[in-house]
């Protein structure tokens, strides 16, 4: 087996866990020691395979993080620029509306509601501190924040 095939063999097995951007499918090939001729037609071959797709791969990362662990869009922006995805992309994938996927204020909302249960009886300063640093830390903006805490606590008067 040559030096091609091995790595393509070993970026199969890398790509088969969960889809990947280019450039984490590069910091790979690097970090296994790959020729950057071996790394430049390996990357022609998966795109060429539709393996590699860094506009997918942003869409379902979004996607993903929308229905199991929600963040807000700034973490989410973060996130894809560390896997290398370009600013355009990420600008179009979060501007697309998704039917399956709620909204941030829907996703804010549903993260806090237990919440402010818990703190129910606490003056609205404490609820506003500790939910509002809660959705920060999920990447969350102060205004979605402060209308879905709003709501929530519109809800359990």
């Amino acid at each position: 087996m040559d030096h091609f095939e091995k790595y393509l063999a070993q970026t199969y097995r890398y790509i088969a866990y969960r889809g990947r951007s280019e450039k984490e499918v590069r910091d790979y090939l690097a970090k296994k020691n790959a020729p950057s001729e071996v790394i430049e037609k390996l990357i022609a071959l998966l795109y060429e395979q539709k393996f590699l797709n860094d506009e997918e791969f942003a869409r379902g990362w979004m996607l993903a993080r929308a229905r199991s662990r929600p963040k807000g869009k700034r973490v989410i922006r973060m996130e894809l620029q560390r896997k290398g995805i370009d600013k355009e992309i990420i600008d179009l994938v979060l501007a697309e509306v998704h039917e399956d996927v709620p909204d941030e204020l829907t996703q804010a909302k549903n993260l806090i509601v237990r919440r402010v249960e818990k703190l129910s009886g606490e003056p609205k300063q404490i609820i506003y501190n500790k939910v509002g640093s809660f959705l920060a830390r999920r990447g969350f903006g102060w205004d979605i924040t402060k209308r879905a805490i709003d709501d929530v606590m519109r809800k359990e008067v």
